[in-house]
């Protein structure tokens, strides 16, 4: 969603930082591309104003422009607007009321609130150990009852019952009833939409609420609408009073800016992200972690908790036990491809990772995307159990069989070989015990310069929860690290690999020693 925005101000702060002393008049020209690139995104005009005023009144001061670093002090005032303008603080759904908690959601129609009802329902039942009972009010949109049945028979979920007939404020009644005779402890109202704002939606769903009393309204709103969304926000806030919003289709190639401006106009927290159509792809609103995205500086916390939820722990551990002996078959490699599948792809990773959002497109320039994983699978799953263990046997007659198994040729074969070898050799590295391993050099390097050297090395991610994770990424920047680069690294690149990643002629390295699934 924030491509484009993301590479606009990343080529701009580029050019700041580039330099070594700035006037103010650079950072004014500076400014003046920010605000054009936060126009193009389709950020409100009055947002685009307030943000670059501010950024300019800190960056013209003395203490700045005569900084050892005056472009890294500029980027780090403009990053740090841009989380203010988000909301400092990520919020979630408060549920800290007495059961049933009622949660209403609203919308125009069309917005994706039913299947936002379920996600959040799912969400609450997986993490929160939550019993969770939805009700559908919607008694206008053709089959929009049945919907939301079919969604709790897919995900397991209690739904009200539906009965022909009843006005939506009865069903909201009946519904908490309901769910205090059930022992819930959330009902979710997912409420009728219209394809746009009128009185009789809005008296609709002012009796609703005064009937149900919910504790939370959230507004559903679809993040492809751009600046309509920030009226739509405005207008639900004045006559209904909703307490956040929820950002559906972020995965779309939207430009980004209703999602920078509502916050911001508002004042009311952006608490979800709908990320995909899977039932799974609701996420937490982090402002910190999106505005990292959009300054190309990675997400290091989500990708870690990505992995927290697809990793298998088992495999995981005698993964590593294999690495820790210097041994990566052709199998592991597989494990390794469905594994960086699940957490989005290479794309998906590579946008989380610190310093490494312009590779993509240089990555998809030399063909290498997702579909090429599954070519890869597919080799490897041609194979014979004795060809994956040990790659050596493969012959030019046997290289023609899995060929031909796998519908590739001889050539995507060898790229596959030569990748596996390459990262065998970096997994010996990264495992070998002479001097600790490449990998333990590496995190013992960063946390010595996060004053952590007594600890011998970086703490066990897998070990940590997220906050704490988070809380290591602010202490490395109190430290004056750049979230875009790791010390010592040249930028952000591995050591020995100039900055390049093993197999750049046919994959990406596994990730290994990633957390275990809670």
């Amino acid at each position: 969603m924030f491509e484009n925005l993301q590479d606009r101000l990343g080529s701009i702060l580029n050019g700041l930082t580039g330099r070594g002393a700035l006037s103010e008049a650079d950072v004014s020209a500076a400014l003046r591309e920010v605000r054009r690139a936060l126009l193009e995104a389709d950020v409100a005009l009055e947002v685009v104003r307030a943000f670059t005023d501010r950024v300019r009144e800190k960056a013209v001061g003395a203490a700045v422009l005569k900084s050892i670093k005056p472009g890294q002090m500029v980027v780090k005032i403009v990053h740090d607007e841009l989380i203010e303008m988000l909301g400092s603080e990520g919020v979630s759904i408060d549920l800290n009321a007495p059961a049933p908690v009622v949660v209403m959601m609203v919308g125009l129609q069309g917005s994706g609130k039913t299947t936002t009802t379920g996600k959040i329902a799912k969400r609450l039942t997986d993490r929160e150990k939550k019993k969770v009972l939805m009700a559908s009010l919607d008694t206008r949109r053709p089959a929009a009852q049945e919907q939301l049945r079919q969604l709790g028979v897919q995900t397991g979920i209690d739904v009200l019952p539906i009965i022909a007939g009843q006005s939506p404020t009865d069903i909201a009644s009946r519904a908490v009833q309901a769910a205090k005779l059930g022992g819930h402890d959330v009902v979710i109202l997912d409420t009728a939409g219209r394809t746009h704002i009128d009185e009789p939606l809005m008296v609709e769903m002012a009796e609703i609420k005064a009937r149900s009393k919910p504790h939370e309204i959230l507004l559903v709103a679809d993040a492809l609408t751009g600046q309509d969304a920030v009226n739509l926000a405005r207008n639900f806030d004045e006559r209904v009073g909703i307490t956040g919003l929820v950002l559906t289709r972020m995965d779309g190639d939207g430009r980004g800016g209703a999602a920078l401006s509502m916050r911001a106009v508002t004042g009311k927290p952006i608490k979800l992200i709908g990320v995909g159509e899977k039932m799974t792809e609701l996420e937490e609103f982090h402002p910190r972690r999106i505005a990292d995205r959009i300054l190309g500086m990675g997400d290091i916390v989500s990708l870690v908790e990505k992995a927290a939820e697809n990793i298998d722990a088992e495999k995981a551990a005698a993964m590593a036990a294999k690495i820790a002996k210097g041994k990566f078959d052709l199998d592991d490699l597989a494990d390794q491809l469905r594994q960086m599948q699940k957490m989005g792809g290479m794309g998906g990773i590579m946008g989380l990772m610190p310093g490494m959002s312009g590779m993509k497109d240089k990555m998809a320039a030399a063909g290498l995307n997702d579909k090429l994983f599954g070519r890869q699978i597919a080799i490897i799953q041609s194979m014979t159990k004795a060809e994956r263990a040990n790659p050596d046997i493969l012959k030019h007659s046997r290289k023609k069989r899995i060929a031909a198994g796998s519908g590739t040729d001889a050539a995507e074969i060898n790229k596959l070989l030569k990748m596996h070898r390459q990262m065998a050799d970096m997994m010996k590295m990264m495992g070998g015990k002479k001097g600790g391993g490449m990998m333990k050099q590496m995190m013992g390097g960063l946390a010595s310069k996060m004053g952590l050297g007594g600890m011998g090395g970086m703490p066990d991610l897998s070990s940590m929860d997220p906050k704490q994770i988070e809380a290591l990424a602010k202490q490395a920047e109190a430290a004056g690290i750049k979230p875009g680069a790791l010390p010592g690294l040249g930028g952000g690149g591995l050591p020995g690999l100039s900055g390049k990643l093993p197999g750049l002629g046919g994959g990406f390295p596994g990730l290994p020693g990633l957390p275990k699934k809670k």
